[in-house]
């Protein structure tokens, strides 16, 4: 990749150049110690033109029809006059690393939109399927003017709840058959869910999707009493129940920016990206350590086997790496 200078990528991002931003966000996304610098320096350059937009992460159950419901709401805020960014949380090929899914081909309408901007980006096994890069993506996609940024993850489950520290409102997705389908959804996710949309509710399947609703609804009374998120029923097939889904969302989001639950909000997520950068850069430091590299063939191979457990395996990978721990 041929790098630019700081005020290249500064003024094409904060020029809306579709091109421009997409270099930039390959940038931020590179993990080559030579372009760590000039990243955080455009960044930090753009940290100004940020925080306008509404962060929503949207996840659900699988067969929930994720790309097709933000295909969906990103084609309704279009013509409501809004610029939507995507981002588009791929599973990593074991391969190649890269985005598996596709997720364009799955938001036909919305990626042929002026006004969208796509970006699938694979997870890189990241916990919860949010890439570790996705935070200064959000950034990016803000200070290019977007209103609305969509955080569509890969899957649901405990891990999922990750998606609650990039975001001013979590949306989940799921299917009728409510008893069932809690079987398979992790409480976390349901602890942090600031709404949850029942999809696919359309011809035979409408009566099931409310039936699933005040299913959902008596579940969450027993799990959050007096805190139980908006519960709605929509179809991304048929385009029902998006309107009045998106309606609620921002009506939510603006109670929380008046009463400064919002801000509170995003500076505690602040704090918190700053830690995970730090655990991120010391996880990146241990294995690149030239003695823990060395001995964690060994040690992995003993674990496996059962020659050493667990505990002293890592004691002795930590010793490696801080002698001060060595007892």
């Amino acid at each position: 990749m041929k790098l630019l200078s700081a005020d290249a990528y500064v003024d094409g991002v904060r020029a809306g150049d579709r091109a421009m931003l997409a270099r930039t966000i390959t940038l931020v996304e590179s993990e080559l110690p030579r372009h760590a610098a000039l990243a955080q320096e455009v960044l930090t350059r753009l940290l100004p033109a940020t925080g306008g937009s509404r962060r929503v992460g949207i996840s659900g159950v699988p067969g929930a029809g994720k790309s097709t419901f933000i295909d969906a709401l990103g084609m309704h805020l279009v013509k409501a006059g809004k610029r939507v960014a995507v981002l588009a949380i791929d599973p990593s090929s074991t391969v190649s690393g890269g985005s598996i899914l596709g997720d364009k081909t799955r938001m036909a309408r919305l990626s042929r939109e002026e006004a969208a901007y796509i970006r699938p980006s694979p997870s890189s096994g990241t916990l919860g399927g949010v890439a570790r890069k996705t935070r200064e993506t959000l950034l990016l996609c803000e200070a290019a003017g977007f209103d609305v940024v969509l955080v569509e993850t890969v899957g649901v489950g405990q891990s999922e709840t990750v998606v609650a520290d990039l975001v001013d409102f979590y949306l989940v997705l799921m299917l009728a058959g409510a008893g069932d389908e809690l079987q398979g959804i992790k409480r976390g996710i349901l602890e942090v869910a600031d709404m949850l949309a029942i999809n696919k509710a359309d011809g035979d399947n409408k009566p099931r999707a409310e039936r699933a609703r005040s299913e959902l609804r008596a579940a969450l009374h027993l799990m959050r009493p007096g805190a139980e998120p908006e519960i709605t029923t929509c179809s991304a097939l048929e385009g029902t129940g998006i309107e009045k889904l998106w309606t609620s969302v921002e009506t939510q989001l603006g109670r929380s920016a008046v009463s400064g639950a919002m801000e509170r909000r995003r500076k505690a997520q602040q704090v918190q990206w700053m830690w995970s950068m730090v655990q991120d850069g010391l996880r990146a430091a241990l294995r690149a350590h030239p003695e823990v590299s060395a001995l964690v063939p060994t040690l992995e191979a003993d674990v496996r086997e059962g020659r050493a457990t667990p505990t002293s395996a890592a004691l002795r990978v930590l010793g490696a790496f801080l002698p001060e721990t060595r007892a």
